[in-house]
């Protein structure tokens, strides 16, 4: 694929994965810029990450997963990057699957693709039926307010072109984003594609989804979406074609 890639990684007391997230990436590509944003964290995820000679951007304070990765593609926007990828400091995404999501960017048939768990038959992630009926909810949700069929919005593994990265460098939602996000691209007039993947369960760590939190957000996500949906995105349209003149 021509063109210089850096792949985002966004990581928030990931002392325990990033290094191994990082070795996996450079064995799939070993040109690829790795950039991780640490979000404020208060274990040794940046020195871990430095130790394997990854771009560091330290936050100062905690943003939250929207504003790392936000941050991450206004890096890529500033040094001229022209295809970004996406993957979390967890390590539940497999770098080897980066080339099922990059290839439609390198034919010119998508503007951003997306790893999919559940965009045909042979995935074999099963995750529990609560988060299941959350997953399947947000995709038939979006799927209803754009017109087309997505099957996993909750999905943060992602490849951009120039025209992705430049919309999410000035407009990426802050709070649980990768719903709302899709939504974005969509109303935006970006190419979605979406690509079986395979993803790991999470090894080290602990999830922030509890219960609680769980209801919460999918309270909070769908009236996001719902009010989302209502506004203008002219200015993302023109950034996008701004990126692309």
């Amino acid at each position: 694929m021509s063109g210089r890639i850096v792949a985002v990684v966004p990581a928030f007391n990931e002392e325990r994965s990033i290094g191994a997230v990082i070795r996996e990436i450079r064995a799939f590509d070993p040109a690829m810029v790795v950039v991780v944003v640490d979000d404020h964290s208060s274990d040794g995820t940046a020195e871990a990450a430095e130790a394997e000679g990854a771009v560091v951007i330290r936050l100062p304070y905690n943003l939250g997963i929207g504003g790392a990765v936000q941050t991450g593609f206004k890096y890529a926007v500033r040094e001229g990057f022209d295809t970004a990828v996406r993957l979390d400091g967890d390590g539940q995404h497999v770098a080897a699957e980066l080339r099922r999501l990059l290839e439609p960017i390198a034919r010119g048939e998508a503007d951003i693709v997306t790893g999919s768990r559940f965009v045909g038959p042979a995935g074999s992630y099963r995750p529990p039926l609560a988060r299941r009926l959350g997953i399947h909810w947000f995709a038939n949700l979006v799927s209803v307010l754009t017109w087309r069929r997505v099957t996993d919005t909750t999905s943060g593994f992602q490849a951009l072109n120039r025209r992705a990265i430049a919309l999410f460098a000035v407009d990426y939602p802050t709070d649980y984003p990768e719903v709302e996000g899709t939504l974005l691209v969509l109303r935006s007039g970006l190419r979605l594609r979406e690509v079986q993947v395979e993803m790991r369960e999470r090894e080290h760590g602990v999830s922030s989804i509890t219960l609680v939190r769980s209801v919460y957000y999918v309270l909070k996500v769908t009236l996001a979406l719902v009010v989302a949906s209502l506004r203008s995105y002219k200015a993302d349209r023109e950034a996008v074609e701004a990126a692309g003149a």
